[in-house]
């Protein structure tokens, strides 16, 4: 089949052309660090491809702003919180891979967005107080880094449970970015071959779609990566838990 021949066979109107352009484009300004936005683009996708699908189609797209997004703030990256987080992300993926074709994802989908919608209440509650404490017990972190690892594998959703738990630590707006971008590259691109071999969702038909995309998450992260610089850290640190928040209800009734 030719170029043309394999973007026609998805048979998209021009509806969904422009849905899916402006998701991309989302998923650029998400990673430049305009957090909480993520569960739009996986809602828009699984609309258009469905929902196992549309996680092998968006996958090299967030590879390629990862790229991105660790070239741009790599220094502000906390290595010591990627090291910490990793292996049990890598676990949930492991975990993922085995029950991704078992599970049902309206039931699993429904129980994160009240994990999350309950999250973002504590987080507001511990922002109201003013707290400056973190949570120091080593099974937050392996909570948060087995539902991560997890939730990424089943649909890419692992956003709102990061987002959580930076925000938990009080990183400022550049170490949160950074630290996010770093974790997600390395867990984005492990994935990769249990799509490609096992799940079979990344396809040479699906990279050709891939390729027309990638241009619009190109321009929505240098856009995004403006706009960041404009946001004080208070300013940014409120934006996140309401764009989260408004997913976690987004993802509950989808």
């Amino acid at each position: 089949m030719t170029y043309l021949e394999i973007l026609q066979s998805y048979h998209l109107t021009a509806l969904q052309w422009m849905a899916i352009g402006f998701a991309v484009f989302l998923l650029g300004l998400s990673k430049s660090g305009i957090k909480g936005i993520g569960i739009i683009i996986v809602v828009v996708l699984a609309f258009v491809f469905g929902e196992k699908a549309s996680t092998g189609i968006l996958l090299p797209m967030l590879i390629v702003a990862d790229v991105f997004a660790v070239i741009y703030y790599n220094r502000h990256a906390q290595w010591n919180i990627v090291k910490k987080l990793i292996p049990f992300m890598i676990v949930g993926v492991l975990v993922g891979v085995w029950v991704g074709n078992d599970i049902s994802e309206d039931i699993f989908k429904k129980l994160m967005a009240i994990i999350i919608i309950a999250s973002v209440i504590i987080m507001f509650y511990t922002e109201n107080r003013k707290s400056t404490k973190v949570p120091t017990h080593k099974l937050f972190s392996i909570g948060t880094g087995f539902l991560a690892g997890f939730t990424t594998m089943i649909g890419n959703l692992a956003g709102p449970i990061s987002n959580i738990y930076f925000l938990a630590m009080r990183f400022p707006k550049n170490e949160f970015i950074g630290t996010a971008a770093w974790l997600f590259f390395i867990i984005n691109v492990f994935k990769l071959p249990f799509h490609i071999f096992i799940w079979k969702t990344v396809t040479p038909e699906s990279l050709v779609l891939n390729s027309v995309l990638i241009p619009a998450v190109i321009l929505g992260f240098f856009l995004g990566a403006y706009i960041v610089k404009l946001i004080s850290n208070i300013n940014y640190r409120r934006f996140i838990l309401i764009v989260t928040a408004i997913g976690g209800i987004v993802m509950l009734f989808r």
